[in-house]
C-alpha cells in the first residue's frame, strides 16, 4: 500500500476545480461584453468622416453669417448720418443796392458721418473762428434772394462748400437750419 500517496497541497480538490473555472469565465464574460458595448457605442455614437465635415462646414458658415451680419452693423453705424452743430449767427448786412438792413438770425447744424464725428469736433475745434468768419461773408455778401425763404438751397450750398473747404476732407455732407429769420430794420 505504498501506493498511496499524500495529496499535495497545492492540488485542488476534483470537486472545486468547477468553481474556480465558474468565476474566471463570468470575469472573461462581464469584459467581453463590456468591450462589445464599447465597440457598438463607438460605431453607432461617434460620426463619420463626412458628418464631422459637414458639421464642420456648417459651424464655418454659421460663423462667417455672424461676422457678416455684425461687419454690416458695425459699417451702418459708422456711416449713419449726425448733426454737428456749426453754430448761432446774427449778422446785420445791407443788401447792394438798397438803403434797408436786415438782420439774418441762423442756426446752423451739418450732417456729417459717425466715423467723422471725433475728426469733425478736433477739426472745429482747431478752426472754429475761420469757419464762423467765413459763413459769416458768405451771409452778408447775399443777395435779399439768396436769403428768403424759398431760395435757401444756393445759401446752404455756398455755407457747404465754404466749409469743406476750410476742412481737411470734405466731412459735410449737407447743411441744415434749425431756425432762420430774414427781419428788416
Amino acid at each position: 500500500m505504498a501506493d498511496e500517496t499524500k495529496p499535495d497541497e497545492n492540488e485542488v480538490p476534483a470537486d472545486d476545480a468547477p468553481k474556480q473555472g465558474g468565476k474566471t469565465g463570468m470575469v472573461v464574460g462581464f469584459v467581453g461584453a463590456i468591450v462589445l458595448l464599447e465597440t457598438a457605442l463607438f460605431f453607432f455614437m461617434v460620426p463619420s468622416a463626412e458628418q464631422v465635415s459637414a458639421l464642420a462646414e456648417q459651424q464655418l458658415i454659421q460663423s462667417v453669417q455672424e461676422g457678416a451680419e455684425e461687419a454690416l452693423a458695425e459699417a451702418s453705424d459708422e456711416n449713419k448720418e449726425v448733426e454737428f452743430q456749426l453754430g448761432s449767427f446774427g449778422e446785420t448786412f445791407t443788401p447792394a443796392g438798397t438803403q434797408q438792413s436786415y438782420r439774418v438770425e441762423i442756426r446752423l447744424y451739418g450732417l456729417i458721418r459717425n466715423k467723422n464725428q471725433d475728426l469733425m469736433t478736433e477739426e472745429f475745434t482747431e478752426k472754429e473762428g475761420r469757419i464762423r468768419h467765413a459763413i459769416r461773408m458768405k451771409i452778408r455778401n447775399s443777395d435779399l434772394e439768396e436769403l428768403q425763404d424759398n431760395q435757401l438751397g444756393l445759401l446752404q450750398r455756398m455755407i457747404l462748400t465754404t466749409c469743406n473747404h476750410l476742412l481737411s476732407e470734405d466731412m459735410l455732407l449737407g447743411i441744415g437750419f434749425h431756425d432762420y429769420q430774414l427781419i428788416p430794420e
